[in-house]
């Protein structure tokens, strides 16, 4: 598995930009942690979304004075495998 998804806060921040892309940093950071029920911490979850934009998964553009994320084409790749391999692994 490729590190960048090794991490299950990286993981889920692709899921939710697969599903709801693109989308503002803070909608983002909103989203997982209703999905945690618990604040994370910003220095956390910025760290996580800049890796992945630097492994070339998440993209980043400006508009106006926010940025927002959306997934590469390489990211839907890795999501579409690792979907794969979790529905190949519910199924044994």
């Amino acid at each position: 598995m490729a590190r960048w998804l090794q991490s299950g806060s990286r993981r889920d921040i692709c899921y939710l930009l697969a599903a709801d892309g693109p989308v503002r940093g803070q909608q983002l950071k909103s989203a997982l942690e209703s999905r945690y029920d618990e604040r994370i911490d910003p220095k956390s979850f910025y760290g996580s979304l800049s890796a992945l934009v630097d492994a070339g998964v998440v993209a980043k553009h400006t508009e106006g004075l926010h940025d927002v994320y959306d997934l590469t084409d390489a990211g839907w790749a890795r999501m579409e495998e690792h979907s794969e391999w979790v529905r190949t692994c519910l199924e044994s």
